[in-house]
């Protein structure tokens, strides 16, 4: 019983550092990547779907994406989403691919997105925390239902802020080498 708590709060801390990775990767730092722009939401046909999912998205050079949409007729809206994403970045487009001029950043703008990287951070905190407090009170159900000791519970509560420890320290070095690669010149 206590193993199956213990394994499914650390899935979900687990889950909840890869959210943190995932999300990280569309925060831009100096250089292009198509990370940046895989998960913009463009309204295709009425649906909202992943950029990635429409269109072939490369980097042929350091301070340039590409986006080359499988249907053309994609095109305009791909550009609306761009414009109105908060990259800040204007597309350039010939009628069958669309070119992100990805400019260096100034030192304002590496704040600001310092700023954003920290409070993706605290996000990632609070839900493994969360994590972690779910799992407390399933283990003092089951010590209230006499399914097992109290000296059970409290190693187990004892593993479980292990594992709470070690995903924050996971998410804090996650944390600190984005925000390196952004103030990176």
């Amino acid at each position: 019983m206590i193993k199956k708590v213990l394994s499914e709060a650390e899935e979900r801390m687990k889950k909840a550092t890869e959210a943190l990775q995932a999300d990280l990767r569309g925060i831009r730092t100096g250089r292009a990547s198509p990370a940046l722009v895989e998960r913009l939401r463009v309204n295709y046909y009425g649906t909202l779907t992943n950029l990635a999912e429409l269109a072939a998205i490369a980097a042929p050079e350091p301070q340039l994406l590409t986006i080359r949409p499988w249907d053309p007729s994609a095109l305009k809206e791909i550009e609306r989403a761009i414009l109105q994403s908060d990259l800040g970045l204007t597309p350039t487009s010939d009628g069958k691919i669309i070119r992100l001029a990805v400019p260096p950043l100034t030192e304002e703008r590496r704040r600001e997105l310092s700023k954003v990287v920290d409070k993706r951070v605290e996000e990632a905190r609070v839900a493994v925390r969360n994590c972690r407090r779910d799992g407390l009170e399933q283990l003092k159900k089951l010590e209230k239902d006499k399914q097992i000791s109290e000296d059970e519970f409290f190693a187990a509560k004892e593993d479980l802020q292990k594992l709470t420890d070690k995903y924050i320290e996971q998410v804090d070095r996650i944390g600190a080498a984005k925000e390196q690669e952004i103030m990176e010149l």
